[in-house]
């Protein structure tokens, strides 16, 4: 096969996610011509800042879709996190790690309680989720006693408004920043080679050796640029850390834990899930205490980035979050997504937020181009298993 044909192959095999890398850099370059100042380095710190906790909530969101559900409370309980975090550290004096684990604590339990009557008493996570949104919006109102708590301090803030800099010297740019960016291509470029070595025992067909290598160059170069702009800002976010921790985290249990493979097994075919012996209600159980533990720590990084919490906070976060899954690859009938893919989605849709706000656009044109992105995402999902079934 010749090398074009190759590449064409590959593409073909996942069209999905070449499509939304592809979109990505297109959105990226419109921007950066249209607002040179989109690049520059403060603006892309403060893009980390800004649209973290969003990242965090669609980790747990592509599980909760893959598995074939959907949570419609998780902007409530990031309020709720966040409200309790308030009461306990700002209103009772508290230490600042004492609001931080009651707030996922609480998150634990809220997942804990959608995930009985998901998993076991049979009722749509649809249902039992919208009624979530509406009894976590009302607790939280009722746990601030319908006030704002403000402000945290420092060592709270510092969770999402925080940076690390300044430990290895440098002249202009943070040394740190860029080891540490450097130890992360490493370790893509150790993880993809170990991938292609697995594919090749079990016989199957991996990308030509000189893609790879391309591939990989082209991913740590993006990668190292983004750390060298980050570096000539204020140095390395203690939030890009958390939310790498997550994501590598995360990425490792979905591929590689028999856990994960039971998700995707009870997303692809529930009834042939069941017959495998998988614990379908376990797992479904398993996954919304993990989606209540992430809305916790994402509630902990909105309240730190807000600096306070307010009865208002976290409104609309789970269409965020659920959009970035969809455009990001993950199927509307399940058992199809990855983590990764949803970081890209939720970068996607950091970007073209970031965009408009730059070019000064109305807050209603924002919202309609962000729906538009999601239904043309999904339509791009339902054309492509309808020409499936036609090859088949």
């Amino acid at each position: 096969m010749t090398a074009i044909g190759n590449v064409w192959e590959l593409a073909k095999r996942n069209v999905r996610q070449s499509g939304i890398f592809v979109a990505f850099v297109v959105i990226v370059v419109f921007f950066s011509v249209l607002k040179p100042v989109f690049l520059s380095p403060g603006n892309l710190t403060n893009l980390i800042l800004q649209y973290s906790y969003i990242l965090i909530l669609a980790i747990g969101m592509v599980v909760i879709i893959i598995a074939g559900h959907i949570d419609l409370s998780v902007g409530s309980v990031v309020a709720l996190t966040g409200a309790v975090s308030a009461v306990l550290v700002v209103k009772n004096g508290m230490p600042w790690w004492v609001g931080v684990l009651a707030a996922i604590g609480v998150g634990v339990l809220v997942g804990v309680w959608q995930g009985f009557w998901v998993a076991y008493m049979g009722i749509p996570a649809f249902i039992v989720t919208l009624a979530g949104m509406l009894l976590f919006r009302g607790l939280t109102a009722r746990v601030l006693d319908n006030i704002s708590l403000s402000p945290f301090g420092k060592p709270y803030s510092d969770i999402a408004g925080g940076f690390i800099n300044g430990l290895f010297g440098g002249q202009g740019y943070d040394v740190f920043t860029l080891v540490v960016f450097g130890i992360g291509v490493a370790g893509y470029a150790w993880s993809q080679w170990r991938t292609r070595q697995g594919k090749i025992r079990y016989q199957q067909s991996v990308e030509a050796m000189w893609l790879f290598v391309v591939k990989i160059v082209v991913v740590g170069a993006v990668v190292m640029w983004f750390g060298w702009q980050i570096a000539h800002s204020r140095g390395l976010p203690i939030i890009l850390i958390i939310l790498a921790v997550l994501i590598m985290a995360y990425s490792v249990v979905m591929q590689r834990s028999v856990f994960g493979r039971h998700v995707y097994a009870i997303g692809g075919n529930l009834h042939a899930a069941q017959l495998s012996g998988v614990k379908v209600r376990k797992v479904n159980m398993w996954i919304f205490i993990n989606m209540g533990f992430l809305a916790g720590i994402a509630g902990v990084v909105f309240s730190s980035r807000m600096n306070g919490a307010q009865p208002g906070a976290g409104n609309m976060f789970e269409l965020d979050a659920i959009a970035a899954c969809f455009i990001g690859g993950a199927s509307t009938t399940g058992g199809v997504g990855r983590v990764g893919g949803a970081m890209v989605g939720g970068l996607i849709m950091a970007v073209l937020s970031n965009g408009m706000q730059l070019m000064g656009l109305d807050q209603s044109i924002q919202q309609m181009v962000k729906g538009l992105v999601l239904l043309l995402a999904v339509a791009f999902d339902v054309v492509n298993k309808r020409r499936a079934g036609v090859a088949r």
